[in-house]
């Protein structure tokens, strides 16, 4: 009896043609893989995201962390200013305490402006070497033929000639044609604009 020869159906074809397509597709996908951990040394890691239960608060931002740095630098600056006022102070005052009585006690009876306001003059002191706080260098020339001590106010005043605070110093035993420049300086209203002027100067 002749053998019949039977044709695959044209749906057989396609769902055969499909699989090999698909595993085509898959031994590709291999490959691909295989080639590309090749290209790198150790292990490939996946970063999770943080669980949010293993943190308590939240941490400073950007700008918070520098405000922050900015406060304890502007804090530094005005503690390290601050001793240096306070050291200035205490080397103009130790170097004028034991004499200060005697020039404020020899300007208390002095009318007026008092003989030697020609013989002074004033030289303000930068803030940088004073702490911040308001000095000037109080020139003084023995223009006499003998030799003097003198004793010299100076007032602070503001903007509007209003005197703040006034500070006295002087020199002992100066010689004719000779100088000495004591320093007077207030510890007030450092913050404003404050002008030294001579109130008083006395040759005694």
């Amino acid at each position: 009896m002749p053998r019949t020869e039977r044709h695959p159906s044209p749906r057989t074809v396609a769902a055969a043609a499909a699989l090999v397509l698909v595993a085509g597709a898959v031994g590709g996908l291999s490959a691909c893989s295989s080639s590309a951990t090749g290209n790198f040394s150790g292990s490939v890691t996946t970063t999770q995201p943080p669980t949010a239960g293993n943190f308590s608060g939240s941490g400073p931002s950007a700008l918070e962390s520098l405000a922050s740095a900015g406060q304890g630098a502007a804090s530094s600056a005005a503690a390290s200013v601050q001793a240096q006022a306070s050291a200035f102070a205490s080397s103009v005052a130790a170097e004028s305490a034991r004499t200060k009585a005697a020039y404020q006690a020899a300007l208390q009876p002095v009318s007026g402006r008092g003989n030697a306001v020609g013989e002074v003059f004033l030289t303000g002191l930068p803030k940088a070497q004073t702490g911040g706080l308001h000095a000037a260098v109080v020139n003084i020339t023995n223009h006499s033929g003998a030799t003097s001590s003198y004793a010299v106010q100076v007032d602070w005043t503001d903007t509007s000639g209003h005197v703040v605070d006034s500070d006295v110093v002087g020199t002992e035993h100066l010689a004719p044609g000779a100088k000495a420049t004591p320093v007077a300086f207030t510890t007030k209203d450092a913050d404003l604009t404050l002008v030294p002027v001579v109130a008083k100067a006395q040759r005694f």
